[in-house]
């Protein structure tokens, strides 16, 4: 094993264990600069086995695990979104009301900060580790929207908002429908309450992706419609802010549209024909913001409009066309959105090449989003489905290795 590949190893065993590189090198008797140099491939040589064994028992896992060829993905356990279930069936969360204690509540900037932290990772592709991190930002955020006064109890209800959010988006990525419909509904509850347009916005967006994702496809359609409506004189004086999350409310809108026509079979024309409507109308927003931003954490701009026009192609079945749509995407302006916003549509790249019978570029394009974000890949059950469907298509023998392994990723039979 070369340097770089190791130092990756480290590095990313390190961030599991939540272990700073300070801590990890106090640990195994060294620098700071020596982990540093480590994790950025820096050391000269090949890494000595007795220094793979040490480093493998610093960070609890075996030498073996270590320097495998390919890193382990560890997916949410059950257990953790349960915790995340029990958190939200609070009496106090869900109420509002929280203890009478004399403790003072977090300050509105520390909260920020641990928000920002979690919502950073999942944009990095790491949805695992939101199962611990999201009780804990729901309680406190809750706490500090009953005892802070004035604008920070305002700033507290938006945070509140933008936590319940993360745990919808996260439970999306987790397949549980039923918990993100319910944290989707409480956002938009926060947000009210925080009387701030812009996270109003960002809140109905929010729901509108998971009553979508629950099969309340046409209704969600006409609730973020609604909302759209409603806000969008203050979103278009909020500026980019408010064009981002306005122009988010379309592409939701034109992903409900989809789901909606691919549900009913009857009124496929009337839903379909709404979709690329809603695309044009995200894309005006986009062209006001002028540039790809992720304020607010929406990655919204002119690529990500071309991204959804992907995933509603998909939606409707129509795989060439997603494949077209993929390709007008050029490359640096797709490096420029967040890691996970980049595995998505390869997912659903794939998806689309898997519908248009193109079978060995899917499992390339699956391959890339892995390497991208793992967990897209190995945890999601959505992707696990279009590997699972590779599996039982097949493929041609050039790629029927590199599926196979991937599945066994996946932890699919073989």
């Amino acid at each position: 094993m070369d340097s770089f590949q190791f130092g990756r190893r480290i590095s990313y065993w390190r961030s599991r264990r939540r272990m700073s590189r300070q801590e990890f090198a106090y640990l195994m008797g060294k620098s700071l600069r020596w982990v540093e140099e480590v994790e950025a491939g820096r050391r000269q040589g090949d890494p000595c086995w007795s220094v793979i064994r040490l480093a493998a028992a610093r960070l609890s896992i075996t030498p073996e695990r270590l320097v495998a060829d390919v890193l382990d993905t560890e997916c949410v356990e059950e257990s953790e979104i349960d915790a995340v279930r029990r958190a939200l069936h609070r009496h106090d969360v869900i109420t509002g009301t929280t203890d009478d204690s004399s403790e003072e509540p977090l300050p509105v900037d520390t909260l920020r900060r641990s928000l920002t932290h979690a919502r950073t990772g999942f944009q990095a592709g790491h949805f695992a580790q939101l199962g611990s991190a999201i009780p804990a930002l729901l309680v406190d955020a809750t706490r500090a929207a009953q005892h802070h006064l004035g604008d920070d109890r305002l700033a507290a209800f938006e945070l509140l908002s933008l936590s319940l959010e993360l745990t919808e988006a996260a439970a999306i990525k987790w397949g549980d429908s039923e918990l993100a419909l319910i944290a989707g509904h409480r956002a938009v509850a926060a947000a009210e309450r925080s009387e701030n347009p812009v996270i109003k916005a960002s809140a109905a967006r929010h729901l509108g992706d998971a009553m979508t994702n629950h099969g309340q496809a046409d209704a969600a359609a006409q609730f973020v419609l609604a909302s759209a409506q409603r806000l969008q004189n203050d979103l278009l004086r909020a500026g980019p802010q408010g064009y981002s999350v306005l122009g988010m409310l379309y592409l939701k809108a034109a992903m409900a549209a989809a789901a909606a026509a691919e549900a009913d079979e009857r009124n496929f024309t009337t839903h379909a024909r709404r979709v690329p409507d809603h695309l044009d109308q995200a894309n005006e927003h986009a062209d006001r913001l002028g540039r790809d931003d992720n304020l607010l954490w929406t990655s919204f701009g002119p690529t990500n409009v071309k991204c959804y026009r992907v995933a509603a192609h998909v939606q409707l079945s129509e795989g060439a066309d997603a494949i077209a749509a993929a390709a007008d995407i050029t490359a640096p302006a797709l490096n420029n959105l967040p890691k996970e916003r980049r595995a998505h549509l390869l997912a659903d790249r794939a998806l689309g090449e898997l519908q248009a019978g193109h079978r060995e570029d899917a499992v390339d394009t699956l391959l890339a989003a892995e390497e991208l974000a793992p967990e897209e890949v190995q945890c999601r059950p959505r992707t696990k489905t279009t590997v699972e469907n590779l599996q039982l298509l097949g493929v041609e023998a050039s790629a029927e290795g590199r599926l196979r392994l991937l599945a066994a990723r996946c932890g699919l039979p073989r």
